[in-house]
């Protein structure tokens, strides 16, 4: 039996977060029914067409759901909608604020309706506040908390290069999803989940917001070096590759200089006989370490840095990833179905031994409408008559 095998998940879901919760639960035998437009979907759909001409933000974040595509403006749409909540279990929506209340889909009226489901709101800034009401796409998050005036080099600050903001709060969602559902199991009650894509990236801005707090200065944009340990990142060796590497302590430092830089003596400089001190002198550090790593490759210095047990790693470009070696040897890439054919995925983190993740295809829009209604108990009539008036499809 799959951990979340008989639970179910209704999703009035779109672009990135909500979805990345619900694919999770998804995952672990929980079935997902996924609210879409009639017609054009998840608008997450059509941000690419890079995977076979499907969107890769769509087939990462919603394999294993069934979509049911409903016109929730519609008057007809609550009957539907009270069909599904009835079953359900947990209730998901990243609706912009207020919309949820403007369709009876608003926390309060749930509780009262249905005091066991498990009600989750996913929001930008939150329910709450001065910004409340602002649009919150991930790079906007990034900005207001702060993520963007660290991330970058001294010249140019940066976005980080995948959706941090909606990746934290879709974790947070599912992670507080579960633990309703077992809160659930002790109380027989349902609850209320607020996730707010601020909240929850401001809570993986804590070092770099107790470092200014307290340190007075915000962490140095250091491009892939680290503001507050060094040696820390990327070195050239000989044959123009580059090697990152990581020292964590003084041991390791002087580890570092006596077995891979065979220079036992820069351990003792006064420059670099503290973090703080090799910090302060990054510079001279890195053209130090530049100058005996230019006579070796890059196997080279890893070989050595290996052996030494100092933490090292190769950038690797997308297309290497794919075929990593960690990923292949373990078998963690699978098929997965899509409207177009099987298309490779990643088996997700963190299963409990002896569990296989669902790993089902990715649906059409409204794939699944018509066999949920009917289970629904709905008759062909109405059905039909819903399909002319474009009610769902």
């Amino acid at each position: 039996m799959l951990p979340l095998e008989g639970v179910t998940v209704v999703a009035l879901e779109q672009a990135v977060a909500a979805p990345f919760a619900t694919r999770q639960l998804a995952d672990l035998g929980a079935r997902v029914i996924k609210i879409e437009r009639p017609g054009v979907g998840d608008f997450a759909r059509h941000y690419d067409q890079t995977v076979r001409g499907l969107s890769s933000h769509f087939v990462w974040l919603n394999r294993s759901k069934e979509s049911l595509a409903l016109d929730l403006k519609h008057p007809d749409a609550r009957k539907i909608m009270d069909g599904l909540l009835e079953k359900a279990d947990v209730f998901i929506q990243n609706l912009a604020p207020g919309a949820a209340e403007r369709l009876h889909l608003g926390s309060n009226e749930l509780m009262k309706r249905y005091p066991r489901l498990i009600v989750c709101n996913v929001s930008g800034f939150g329910e709450s506040g001065p910004y409340r009401d602002k649009k919150a796409y991930d790079l906007l998050i990034q900005c207001e908390t702060g993520l963007v005036s660290i991330t970058g080099d001294e010249e140019v600050p940066a976005k980080a290069g995948i959706s941090v903001a909606d990746i934290a709060g879709g974790m947070y969602a599912y992670s507080s999803i579960l633990t309703g559902l077992l809160q659930r199991e002790r109380t027989g009650r349902g609850t209320v989940i607020p996730i707010s894509l601020f909240d929850s990236l401001a809570e993986w801005m804590g070092y770099p917001m107790y470092y200014a707090g307290y340190g007075g200065s915000a962490p140095r944009r250091t491009g892939a070096r680290h503001a507050a340990i060094a040696p820390y990142g990327p070195f050239a060796a000989g044959d123009g590759r580059k090697v990152f590497l990581a020292i964590q302590n003084e041991r390791e430092w002087k580890r570092f200089c006596d077995e891979v830089l065979r220079w036992p003596e820069l351990a003792q400089d006064p420059r670099y006989v503290s973090n703080s001190q090799r910090v302060e002198n990054q510079t001279s550090l890195q053209a130090s370490i530049d100058a005996v790593f230019k006579n070796q490759t890059a196997d080279e210095v890893m070989d050595r840095l290996d052996r030494t047990q100092i933490a090292n790693a190769e950038l690797k470009d997308l297309h290497a990833f794919i075929q990593h070696p960690q990923l292949r040897q373990r078998n963690r890439v699978h098929k997965v179905e899509t409207p177009v054919g099987a298309i490779e995925a990643l088996l997700p983190p963190g299963l409990p031994k002896g569990v296989d993740p669902v790993m089902n295809p990715i649906p059409e829009v409204g794939e699944h409408t018509e066999s949920i209604l009917r289970e629904l108990g709905f008759q062909s009539e109405a059905v039909d008559t819903w399909k002319k008036e474009q009610v769902i499809s």
